[in-house]
């Protein structure tokens, strides 16, 4: 596994995103800086943060010698590279790739933004959204029942055993009743959210 020092993490703390990534350098023992921008504003629209980022968005990972790598799924990938984080065989690197993919298209886009709307936005700019949350609630409960089936016959997403395919999942995952989601009725998902949750090296959003 390469050796990481002097890592700053360009951050929102309340972003599932951002707190995949304090996640998983936690439990391979990475120590970050952290660089917090405010939810609100608009600072990551700047021009010394676009150019770093010209999407203007965190998780961004700024390394000692200028490189910038956002997007957050990227980012446990490169850390987590010959770690246990990943799974040893081909074909179980390739199912975390799925999970990962399935993360940033098909929950993400509706589970997080979800939260974020119903948790965090204004009143009134929630009132010109307001339309599409049936929409959200649709999709995000279709992913989380994608996850339910594939968790019945097994523990974890990818491989036998946990990986970073479970931390991108987790990240929001976990927080899905902010943007009112029901976990209730998905129990296979509840369960394995327990058994991240009940790892030693957990660390809460």
């Amino acid at each position: 596994m390469p050796r990481f020092e002097n890592l700053v993490l360009h951050q929102m703390a309340v972003s599932g995103n951002c707190y995949k990534v304090r996640l998983a350098a936690h439990q391979l023992g990475i120590a970050l800086r952290l660089k917090e921008y405010p939810l609100h504003g608009g600072v990551t629209r700047q021009p010394e943060f676009l150019g770093k980022n010209p999407n203007g968005r965190v998780p961004m990972l700024e390394f000692p010698d200028g490189r910038c790598l956002p997007e957050s799924n990227a980012i446990l990938f490169h850390l987590s590279e010959d770690s246990a984080l990943q799974p040893a065989d081909s074909w179980g690197r390739a199912e975390m790739m799925q999970w990962l993919f399935f993360e940033q298209y098909s929950h993400e886009p509706y589970i997080a933004v979800a939260r974020f709307w119903l948790k965090y936005a204004a009143p009134e700019a929630l009132a010109a959204k307001r339309h599409l949350v049936g929409e959200w609630h649709a999709r995000g409960n279709a992913a989380l029942g994608v996850m339910e089936t594939h968790l019945a016959a097994r523990d974890w997403f990818a491989g036998a055993d946990y990986s970073i395919a479970d931390i991108a999942l987790y990240g929001y995952t976990h927080s899905a009743a902010d943007g009112g989601f029901d976990l209730g009725v998905f129990p296979k998902v509840s369960a394995w959210l327990a058994r991240v949750a009940g790892r030693k090296d957990h660390i809460p959003l």
